[in-house]
């Protein structure tokens, strides 16, 4: 593989050769034009940016990732030595070529690894690797690559919202926990045991919220590095769908504001039953906390033609609904619909569970005008026999 900037063609093995810019050099009689693939590869089709050096140190290659990384014309660098021409810099100000001296240093380096280097003010990572004619000679060509911080940023972004988001929510319960604790346990005779039952009560609750939210970070982990699994076992879909709106009336919601649809019969489910309640628990939270009105739940064969046999449900409210611009950010984590609390990782985890099992999930407008949520799950097999 060969690649190429202002008239000159950098091997894979450093070697150089000219030719026309924009054309390949010529080859000799018998060898194809190009080495490797067989594919001329252009450097400003890279995605990373590219600095090659040759064996005096003067850069010769220059692509157009790198002009856009560091903010340097490729004229302004080709040509010129490459301490000038790229003048890195440590977190402690140290010149970095100075520093690391590749072309001067001990023979056995191969290159150095990818680090968080200064240039002019903006951070860039950079990794190097030598070639070497033979491999304790001398440096032949010094390749460079470059990386801008935004993707390490965003995941450093998102990893610092984690923790101010769980921090938060962990400091009211364990508050009120450590309160109530503290009351009990030093003014005990003073209370009734009605007042003592109300205070465990609350102590209670808020412990099955802490331990909530800490199962929720588990499965963000987990749906993350791709080890969430899923134990296949036979689901029976109407009844968990009539056991969650059971939960909520018990929990003090209008019996009168559930309406349960089921289109039978339904082909035989095996999915993670534990994992089909988190799904049903979270959207039907979300339609009660975040919508208004008659919550119509709906349960079916999927009907898709194109789709895998399976089973759909769809759960619709009747408030103000999600705005289109917001949809394509409902499954993200930390999207919230309302300022009626929350975490806004529910329904990121629903996806991730919905997706583990081959499922998908969409969201959409509800007939009434609220928003609709729905997911399907194929058959599949049970966990014996996968």
């Amino acid at each position: 593989m060969s690649v190429r900037t202002s008239g000159i063609t950098v091997t894979a093995d450093g070697r150089r050769s000219e030719g026309l810019a924009g054309g390949q050099p010529p080859a000799p009689s018998g060898e194809p034009a190009t080495q490797g693939t067989g594919l001329g590869l252009d450097p400003d089709d890279l995605p990373d940016g590219l600095v090659v050096a040759d064996e005096t140190g003067r850069v010769i290659c220059f692509n157009a990732a790198a002009a856009r990384i560091t903010d340097i014309a490729p004229e302004d660098a080709v040509g010129r030595p490459l301490e000038q021409a790229l003048p890195l810099q440590d977190i402690e100000g140290r010149r970095w070529w100075r520093l690391t001296d590749p072309y001067g240093g001990l023979a056995i380096r191969r290159g150095q690894p990818e680090r968080n280097l200064l240039l002019g003010g903006r951070e860039v990572l950079v990794s190097a690797r030598y070639v070497r004619s033979r491999p304790t000679g001398p440096v032949q060509r010094l390749v460079i690559a470059l990386r801008g911080t935004e993707a390490r940023r965003r995941t450093e972004l998102s990893h610092a919202e984690l923790i101010a988001t769980v921090a938060h929510e962990l400091r009211s319960p364990l508050t009120s926990v450590k309160g109530f604790t503290a009351t009990l346990l030093q003014k005990w005779e003073r209370f009734t045991d009605d007042q003592k039952r109300l205070m465990l009560e609350t102590v209670d609750a808020d412990a099955n919220r802490v331990t909530r939210l800490i199962a929720e970070l588990l499965d963000i982990s987990r749906i993350d590095s791709g080890r969430l699994e899923v134990r296949r076992q036979r689901v029976d879909m109407s009844a968990a769908v009539r056991r969650h709106v059971q939960a909520q009336t018990t929990a003090g919601q209008r019996p009168d504001r559930f309406l349960i649809r089921m289109l039978e019969p339904l082909p035989d489910l095996w999915a993670d039953p534990d994992k089909v309640d988190q799904v049903l628990g979270n959207l039907l939270e979300n339609a009660v906390r975040h919508g208004e009105g008659t919550v119509t739940i709906e349960v079916g064969r999927v009907s898709d033609a194109t789709s895998t046999e399976g089973t759909s449900v769809t759960v619709s409210d009747e408030g103000p609904g999600i705005p289109e611009e917001s949809m394509s950010r409902v499954f993200t984590r930390f999207w919230r619909g309302s300022k009626r609390g929350g975490t806004g990782l529910g329904l990121y985890i629903v996806k991730g569970i919905v997706e583990a099992h081959g499922g998908t999930i969409t969201v959409g407008r509800a007939p009434a005008g609220g928003a609709q949520f729905r997911f399907s799950l194929p058959v599949a097999t049970p966990a014996f026999m996968a």
